[in-house]
């Protein structure tokens, strides 16, 4: 019985498992940053083209 109990206090306490998803989630935000400051960066691009265009066109 002492042994079972040892293993599972052993297991409560094992926190490596959330560390690797502590990262995953990191991670994930961070991309869906860069996602989404590209899609912005890339909007403001295509108007400001878009802008110049119609300004040199007439």
């Amino acid at each position: 019985m002492n042994k079972l109990t040892n293993m599972m206090r052993g297991f409560w306490q094992d926190e490596e498992g959330l560390t690797t998803v502590e990262y995953a989630v990191a991670g994930t935000l961070v991309a869906l940053a860069v996602v989404t400051a590209f899609t912005d960066l890339g909007t403001a691009v295509g108007t400001s083209i878009n802008n110049l265009v119609t300004a040199i066109s007439g």
